[in-house]
């Protein structure tokens, strides 16, 4: 029952071929060992919890959100890795942050939150973003002012007074906000808020205090800070503008020619993803050079279809945000337009695959896995340091929360 050192270690096979997290995975060959604290099972570097072994057969547990990849035995110095990968398959559990599904305000945990998302019908804001630390930041225009959500779902006014619309600069309560749209978040942990009811950039810092940075050039719904650099950008749907703000508060444009553009969202190394409503495509503007290209979607044809690139569909996207690891979220719509969106899709990187990360084409309200989750005008998204997914769905006045494992 002892593993035979300097000879080729064989793997067979291994069953099943799929699963997720937890999943039992019997692996068959020959030249392994008994002797458990001698084995190592990886998939993607990823460690396998050993249950037993022998020489022909080890039995090994998936760890999470390992991804797809060969299985890799080692004993000692030998190793052996499966000529076919394990598929393994996430499951995306959506759950409900804070909101209780009625308009209105409220701090609180959880339910006992009230937000006011959709107090009137025109409200078109994307606005929810994280930090370092665990907070997710929201618009919330019907009460004039940006929430915080601390991890375990307590929902508190960062900045503004509910009930209460204006410019003011001031800390906490003191400040006044008229129609937050957009929200964005720095390394340092600083908001950064697109206000079209007065057409003000503003930044906020971790206390809560308020500071104008700049008159916009044009009416700002949505903002976007790349991390890397520090530089700020917002735009308007309306006439196709990327602008950025400057250190002196003036403005200059960045991009142009874009068909609505909606979210927009950087990536690690600076590229700049961008989601065309108007087009119903996702676009790449490469880093440096801002070259210009169509990662998903076909421009002009709507539709509720996954695919890779060209061969995906979108109905008016809305919100985007892109993860550390590359993957890029985009929020439906809701019903604007003619094909309903109520998902939120996932654009692999470099490959482009779009697909359906939770949610789908009908309206409503539930908590469950992939599509059996069900939002009303998933409008905006952001993603965490751990890939956590938050959605600002507006119909509902929730702030929704996707794990994947």
């Amino acid at each position: 029952m002892k593993h035979a050192a300097g000879q080729p270690v064989v793997l067979t096979d291994f069953i099943p071929a799929s699963g997720g997290a937890t999943t039992e995975v019997l692996i068959t060959g020959d030249n392994f060992s008994s002797d458990t604290s001698a084995l190592k099972v990886t998939i993607n570097g990823k460690p396998c919890k050993i249950v037993g072994a022998n020489t022909k057969q080890i039995m090994v547990i998936v760890p999470k959100r390992c991804g797809s990849g060969n299985l890799v035995v080692s004993i000692g110095k030998d190793s052996v890795v499966s000529s076919a990968p394990f598929n393994y398959i996430f499951t995306r559990t959506v759950t409900t942050l804070a909101g209780n599904g009625t308009a209105g305000y409220a701090d609180g945990k959880g339910a006992d939150a009230m937000f006011n998302f959709n107090g009137q019908s025109w409200f078109r804001m994307m606005g929810i973003a994280t930090d370092d630390k665990g907070n997710v930041f929201v618009t919330d225009p019907g009460n004039n002012c940006i929430r915080k959500i601390d991890a375990a779902g307590n929902a508190t006014v960062l900045a503004g007074s509910p009930g209460h619309g204006g410019g003011d600069e001031g800390q906490g309560s003191t400040a006044r906000f008229s129609i937050p749209y957009g929200v964005a978040t720095d390394a340092a942990g600083n908001v950064y808020v697109a206000d079209p009811g007065v057409w003000h950039i503003r930044k906020i810092t971790p206390d809560g205090t308020t500071s104008s940075l700049g008159d916009a050039a044009q009416e700002p719904w949505n903002i976007a800070v790349d991390k890397k650099s520090g530089r700020i950008f917002y735009s308007n749907p309306g006439n196709g503008v990327i602008m950025e703000l400057k250190s002196d508060g003036s403005s200059e444009t960045f991009l142009s020619g874009i068909n609505n553009p909606g979210g927009m969202s950087f990536d690690k190394d600076g590229n700049l993803y961008v989601s065309s409503y108007g087009d119903q495509t996702i676009l790449k503007f490469k880093a440096g050079t801002w070259e210009r290209s169509v990662i998903a979607g076909t421009t002009g044809a709507a539709g509720f279809v996954n695919g890779i690139g060209a061969a995906a569909r979108f109905a008016n996207p809305w919100g985007l945000a892109v993860g550390d690891n590359g993957m890029i979220y985009v929020a439906g719509n809701g019903s604007y337009g003619a094909n309903v969106d109520e998902s939120i899709r996932a654009v692999y990187p470099n490959t482009w695959e779009v697909i359906t990360y939770a949610g789908g084409g009908t309206p409503g309200f539930s908590d469950g896995i992939g599509g059996l989750a069900a939002f009303n005008a998933p409008m905006g998204v952001t993603v965490d340091k751990n890939d956590v997914v938050y959605v600002l769905d507006k119909n509902n006045n929730r702030v929704r929360k996707i794990v994947s494992e």
